[in-house]
């Protein structure tokens, strides 16, 4: 394991990510929806619309929402009767999704505080395993693959939401563009912070593309893994199974 590890187009020593990522996200989890109906211009609902249809989460069944902060794929899992643990590392992030759950009157969720590398949970104690747009944000990623896989029943599946690398020729370069000179300068005017979503839009120029992420996803020990492209690989969702 390498003792240097990215921090947006930094790397740094690996037992400062953990703290600098934590610094990025109580910074911006006050205004983390806004920004994200900004940055995606709303799109982001659409993916995380698809994303629980592909999870298809049945009443009853246990579901982790790791990186699940505020609560929006945790609402759309409970939506259809799932019993639902939202984990998150950053306590501010756990807060505002508390507080959303409050204001719709949403009851049943488990709020718990946990690191993806080393989770507290029993092995083989959830149906499924959710993680949209964290994966990229942690500190060693293998770990909590790996960590994903032991707290899954056999037979249990594995979701993941996250940027990718877009394919698409002219669509790519224009991306490039708004998400490198605009993005954080939306965060700028909207959230008040230009650092945070500088390293947001760097994190994900340094996560793997979506073959060499698969791969990660294989030997953690899940089968059947699949990638889902959306519109070009701007964003994927990746799955495999526990067997």
């Amino acid at each position: 394991m390498s003792d240097t590890v990215s921090f947006g187009y930094e790397d740094i020593d690996a037992s400062e990510k953990t703290g600098r990522v934590g610094e990025v996200f109580s910074n911006v989890a006050a205004k983390y929806d806004v920004m994200n109906d900004a940055m995606s211009m709303g799109m982001h609902r659409l993916w995380k619309d698809r994303f629980v249809a592909r999870v298809k989460p049945q009443p009853g069944e246990q579901i982790l929402d790791m990186a699940g902060g505020t609560g929006d794929i945790a609402f759309r899992l409970a939506d259809k009767g799932a019993s639902v643990t939202v984990s998150d590392i950053n306590q501010d992030m756990l807060d505002v999704g508390i507080e959303r759950a409050m204001d719709r009157g949403i009851d049943g969720l488990v709020w718990s505080r946990q690191n993806a590398e080393e989770l507290a949970f029993s092995s083989r104690t959830f149906d499924a395993y959710t993680i949209a747009f964290g994966i990229r944000n942690v500190t060693h990623t293998l770990m909590a693959l790996k960590e994903a896989h032991r707290v899954l029943k056999f037979g249990g599946r594995f979701y993941c939401l996250e940027f990718s690398t877009v394919e698409w020729p002219g669509f790519k370069e224009a991306y490039d563009l708004y998400s490198h000179k605009l993005v954080p300068q939306i965060g700028k005017a909207v959230a008040g912070d230009e650092d945070s979503y500088r390293y947001l839009i760097e994190s994900i120029r340094r996560f793997p593309d979506m073959p060499a992420f698969e791969a990660m996803i294989r030997e953690a020990g899940f089968s059947n893994t699949r990638v889902e492209p959306i519109m070009g690989g701007l964003v994927a969702i990746h799955s495999g199974w526990k067997v």
